[in-house]
């Protein structure tokens, strides 16, 4: 039996997607080489059930499963033994203006529990010099190096900075003295990547269809739906672009349709009309508030000042919201 609203949420769907090895190897084979088959997905592991060295007790794995999206390691022989890296990726559905600055505190956070699994070893300082034991690293250890990338599901351009440099007001002349921090930004609107995997480029193409700005949405729901029946998209894929687009279907419904993209908009439309018909309830409300507090402040005479802080301050609004609450509702003005 499948699994309906109350339990089956589009986060969840969009993660079971990227759970599977042969998505994410692709993804990031796409991102990283341009398409070359460099990581393989036999070379990939769930960070919840890596127990080598990199991860040394599970407390470290559980607090990275809690912190990240999705997070995986990559085992692979070399001649020098085996190697490891950590792979992780973050969902945007918002532009977050700060996530250069979020980036780079994962990724710390990731080397800085390394470096304490690792001075674990180190308590009692055996067969370390001053500078070893101060560091509580032989100048012989290694971490394992942390690569995270960003998609973003939102339908308008990305306009925040993408690196920490791009944050800060930094003076010409001092740039170069000031450390950077890149981070790796897909847009699925427009990601130009090269996929290997048929349900990575069916994903991808659908949400460029669907966060096509230059379009209609009665336009883009067309392409789309001829797109999915023309390649006969699998349901997985559609239900995960369904999570990237935030909707908040029945998945039930939506099973019991076969797994059709019309099916898919049919189940948005109608939660569309449902959330709508909450928000005009919702607004009213607000309304009705708003006319008591701007009638009360006018009959005690209070400054228009003060009313616009107490709109804001009881209804939780900015002052925009409140001056036009107020021109709404002052009778003085009619």
């Amino acid at each position: 039996m499948g699994k309906g609203k109350s339990d089956l949420k589009a986060d969840i769907v969009l993660k079971e997607y990227w759970r599977n090895n042969e998505q994410f190897a692709d993804f990031f084979n796409a991102v990283l080489f341009g398409g070359k088959q460099i990581i393989k997905p036999d070379e990939l592991t769930d960070v919840d059930s890596e127990e080598s060295a990199i991860l040394e007790h599970k407390e470290y794995a559980e607090s990275m499963k809690a912190s990240r999206d999705h997070i995986k390691v990559r085992k692979k022989s070399s001649s020098i033994g085996i190697e490891f890296t950590m792979l992780g990726m973050e969902s945007q559905k918002h532009i977050h203006y700060a996530m250069p600055m979020r980036i780079m505190g994962y990724d710390y956070g990731a080397y800085k529990k390394q470096h304490a699994a690792n001075a674990a070893k180190y308590r009692e300082g055996k067969g370390m010099d001053s500078d070893e034991y101060l560091s509580k690293m032989k100048k012989s250890d290694k971490f394992r190096p942390v690569i995270t990338a960003v998609i973003y599901y939102g339908e308008k351009p990305w306009d925040g900075a993408v690196t920490l440099h791009g944050m800060l007001d930094i003076p010409r002349e001092m740039e170069r003295y000031v450390n950077d921090y890149r981070m790796l930004l897909v847009q699925a609107r427009k990601s130009g990547l090269n996929f290997h995997n048929g349900r990575n480029e069916d994903f991808f193409h659908l949400l460029e269809i669907l966060l096509d700005g230059t379009i209609s949405k009665k336009e883009a729901m067309k392409r789309a739906i001829s797109y999915s029946e023309e390649h006969n998209t699998e349901k997985s894929v559609l239900m995960a672009v369904a999570g990237a687009a935030n909707a908040n279907i029945d998945y039930n419904a939506f099973e019991k349709g076969e797994g059709k993209m019309c099916t898919l908009f049919e189940e948005i439309a109608e939660e569309g009309r449902i959330e709508g018909r909450k928000e005009g309830r919702l607004e009213g409300q607000m309304e009705g508030r708003a006319m008591e507090i701007i009638e009360t402040g006018i009959e005690l005479e209070l400054r228009k000042l003060d009313i616009l802080e107490r709109l804001q301050k009881k209804l939780e609004i900015s002052l925009q919201r409140a001056e036009e609450y107020f021109k709404m509702f002052d009778r003085r003005a009619v």
